[in-house]
């Protein structure tokens, strides 16, 4: 079976702890067709010493002043030569040593979007699983948790984050490319990473204020308007038992027939 080459990209700022955590998590994968790229953002807190400690592991790293999260992001993008990539940011890591052992060796992958199971942790540690399909409905709501998701690498170079925005760039490219351009997806049932719910994606105020602005470029507004109200329903009964799944179940069904392509 051939196996598919990985880019785990890592991005880091003045995290000297967290990114050398992960460097071990990626490091330790029993997976061999891997390329490790690391970039960081200028750090002056030992960071670099890190990386030059694990030098010899690592495929590419730079260390500059960027412009954010996501023209970080973009420049590992343009390093990457795996068929997918995978975003591991300094603090997070692998659940285990064999998460791209079990995702890559031991069944074939062809879908463009790959995505797990997460581990939030923060004053608690929170299991998170992918839905197995995505419908607009869900991503009207949530996202894609980048660390425990493969892309593939030719939808990013294509496409590259969308710099303009500071925290939901990951989420609008999941919205273009699985419900607009309708690209394929698979949900593998296993804890991918473990995330840290500390950092500037876990600004829940700004996070919702860039993805309505994001929406509003995305779809016209008789689209939103029915969104808002499926959003106010979903929130209301997502904790409800029979009557809230139904109704969920229905949003979907619905999003299914507007978005995508017969």
């Amino acid at each position: 079976m051939k196996k598919n080459k990985i880019s785990v990209i890592t991005i880091n700022y003045n995290n000297k702890s967290g990114l050398e955590k992960t460097i071990q998590s990626v490091i330790s994968q029993t997976y061999f067709e891997l390329e490790y790229i690391i970039i960081d953002g200028g750090s002056s807190d030992g960071s670099i010493d890190v990386i030059k400690k694990y030098e010899n592991k690592i495929d590419y790293w730079i260390s500059e002043q960027d412009k954010g999260i996501y023209n970080a992001m973009n420049k590992g993008i343009a390093q990457a030569h795996g068929e997918y990539c995978n975003f591991m940011n300094s603090g997070d890591c692998f659940h285990d040593s064999e998460v791209l052992e079990d995702v890559f060796s031991k069944q074939t992958q062809k879908a463009d979007i790959i995505t797990g199971n997460t581990i939030l942790s923060g004053k608690r540690r929170i299991l998170e699983t992918a839905p197995n399909e995505i419908f607009a409905a869900f991503l009207f709501n949530a996202t894609l948790n980048h660390q425990s998701t493969f892309i593939k690498t030719s939808l990013l170079k294509e496409n590259p984050y969308n710099e303009n925005f500071r925290l939901v760039s990951d989420w609008i490219f999941f919205m273009q490319k699985l419900i607009l351009e309708n690209c394929t997806y698979q949900h593998v049932n296993r804890i991918i990473s473990i995330f840290q719910m500390n950092g500037l994606s876990s600004n829940g105020n700004m996070y919702q204020e860039e993805k309505d602005k994001a929406l509003k470029t995305m779809f016209p507004a008789p689209i939103l308007s029915d969104y808002q109200s499926c959003a106010s329903l979903i929130i209301r009964y997502r904790k409800a038992s029979t009557i809230g799944k139904k109704i969920i179940t229905l949003i979907s069904i619905i999003s299914q027939k507007l978005f995508y392509k017969e």
